[in-house]
């Protein structure tokens, strides 16, 4: 198995902003994808839609302001299965994002576009938290004809 992983600061004095940006589909529309879905609660499914897919992941924990983790239960058959840990941690001015992506089977060529997409939305996360305004699909960075 392997993991996608990256790490953010996302300047704010305690992690609540980033914690409910991560468990709201209020917050998840406003970094992710517009079309979102379902709910954040523990047990509860969210539903993202993208202009080229989706996917729906099981809430399976929530610790306030300091993790969240969503089992893939739909969407591409390489993410059926896999899991999305958000640990959060507040350090001086910053709260730090550890994100993984774990659970791949193996390194195709589909996770290198995941890994590069998951970037370019943690710094759209970043950017909601620090300024009110992210950049979710279909305003995200597309990177090819995948997105």
């Amino acid at each position: 198995m392997v993991d996608i992983l990256h790490r953010i600061g996302a300047k704010t004095p305690t992690p609540e902003k980033v914690y409910d940006a991560l468990t709201t589909v209020e917050g998840l529309t406003g970094w992710w994808t517009d079309d979102t879905k379902g709910s954040g609660d523990l047990g509860g499914v969210l539903e993202f839609r993208f202009p080229v897919g989706g996917f729906d992941m099981e809430v399976v924990e929530l610790r306030p302001s300091e993790r969240v983790s969503w089992r893939v239960v739909d969407g591409p058959e390489e993410w059926i299965g896999t899991t999305i840990d958000w640990d959060l941690r507040q350090d001086g001015d910053y709260t730090i994002v550890l994100f993984t992506h774990r659970g791949w089977r193996e390194p195709v060529e589909f996770m290198h576009h995941c890994s590069t997409k998951w970037a370019t939305y943690l710094m759209s996360l970043k950017s909601l938290v620090e300024t009110g305004e992210g950049a979710p699909a279909p305003r995200d960075v597309w990177i090819d004809d995948w997105h």
